[in-house]
């Protein structure tokens, strides 16, 4: 199959819109939970460490430029742990990809249709994400490129439309949360807008042309993105106040279902939903394509398409058995998600990474020896 490249401009769209996925819905409500009225600043910590969380995936990436996340894994950690790494990798997406299947569908059942079953949402999802991976990285980045103008128009118009229901007290004391709090909002934060970067790694640097401009969009993408998640959060707390922003499910859904202007511009809620669903069409086709696409690198298979059906139904299959209820969904995201992704998109990055730069020094040594022993031996013979 032949090698898909994309633009520097369309992969900071990508990083942009990847970035805010799920979190658009489930952050306000998860970080405001622990840290209360505080929670922008844990959101504003959280944005500021992602920047060295960036930094660690360039300087990786960066030592492979040819290869994406899979391939680098295996050439780096060898043929044995890096498979069997790069299986953990992917089972970490596949799971990811159900779970975001699940969130359409219980998302569109609780607060949109609630007389059609989730499956049917999760299947029109998934096909829509399956023909994506069809078609190719190329024409998903077009995509990307056409939902982003209108994700930050609509973006605008909600936040203007719901300036006027600001109350200013509810957002105060400031700096009131406990430091244990405050780590956890940052940890939960931080596990579900920038530790799933990583998985950009597999378009980042193979797939891009001009990798320079790509490199300073990984960060521009990703402070736009948190500078939305942050507004949502400052306004979830100043409309519907911190204690109901932490009961809510959906409290950004909650947010848009406020808006009145005039009596007559009202019930726009399905605004947020438009750019919700954006926003995890971008998350959910990475999670999948990187699934899809490390599995068949892993089986030596040159084209992934034949994968796509297949996988296509266990994903379908996976997003109604992954979580049994919401309570369920939120405790593995508060408590065992960020475990579970640290694991695989900070310490074995992290890992490659070490492994990389002893081999580059033991490498540097042997040349320098050699070099050495040239030049005695040149020497002895003058």
């Amino acid at each position: 199959m032949d090698k898909e490249i994309i633009s520097s401009r369309q992969f900071t769209i990508i990083t942009f819109l990847y970035s805010i996925g799920t979190a658009i819905l489930i952050i306000p409500s998860s970080i405001t939970a622990a840290s209360k009225q505080d929670a922008w600043v844990a959101a504003g910590i959280g944005i500021v460490l992602s920047l060295l969380i960036i930094k660690l995936f360039l300087t990786l990436a960066n030592q492979t430029p040819s290869l994406n996340f899979i391939e680098a894994n295996e050439k780096i950690l060898g043929r044995f742990f890096g498979k069997i790494t790069a299986i953990g990798f992917l089972i970490l997406t596949f799971l990811s990809a159900g779970e975001l299947l699940y969130f359409i569908g219980i998302f569109m059942k609780t607060e949109v249709m609630p007389e059609t079953p989730t499956m049917a949402f999760s299947l029109l999802f998934c096909i829509i994400i399956m023909y994506a991976a069809y078609l190719g990285i190329e024409t998903f980045a077009r995509s990307a490129e056409i939902l982003f103008p209108l994700f930050v128009f609509i973006f605008i118009f909600f936040v203007i439309c719901i300036t006027p229901q600001i109350t200013f007290e509810n957002i105060q004391p400031v700096l009131e949360a406990s430091k244990t709090s405050m780590f956890y909002s940052i940890a939960r934060f931080m596990s579900i807008f920038s530790f799933p970067l990583v998985v950009l790694l597999m378009l980042y640097p193979a797939s891009v042309n001009v990798q320079p401009s790509a490199q300073k969009g990984f960060y521009i993408g990703t402070i736009l993105g948190g500078i939305v998640l942050i507004m949502l959060i400052v306004l979830s707390i100043l409309v519907l106040g911190p204690e109901n922003t932490a009961s809510r499910t959906f409290p950004s859904y909650a947010l848009a279902q406020r808006i009145s202007i005039g009596n007559f511009l009202q019930r726009i809620e399905i605004i947020m939903a438009f750019m919700w669903i954006s926003s995890i069409y971008i998350r959910t086709f990475m999670y999948f394509y990187t699934t899809v696409v490390g599995l068949a690198q892993i089986l030596k298979i040159k084209d992934h398409r034949p994968l796509i059906i297949p996988m296509g139904i266990l994903v379908i299959g996976l997003s109604q058995i992954v979580h049994p209820d919401i309570v369920h969904s939120n405790n593995y995201n508060n408590e065992i998600w960020p475990i579970f992704s640290f694991i695989f998109t900070i310490l074995l990055p992290l890992l490659i990474l070490i492994v990389t730069v002893i081999r580059n020094r033991k490498s540097n040594d042997n040349n320098t020896e050699a070099t050495n022993t040239e030049t005695t031996k040149e020497s002895q013979k003058v």
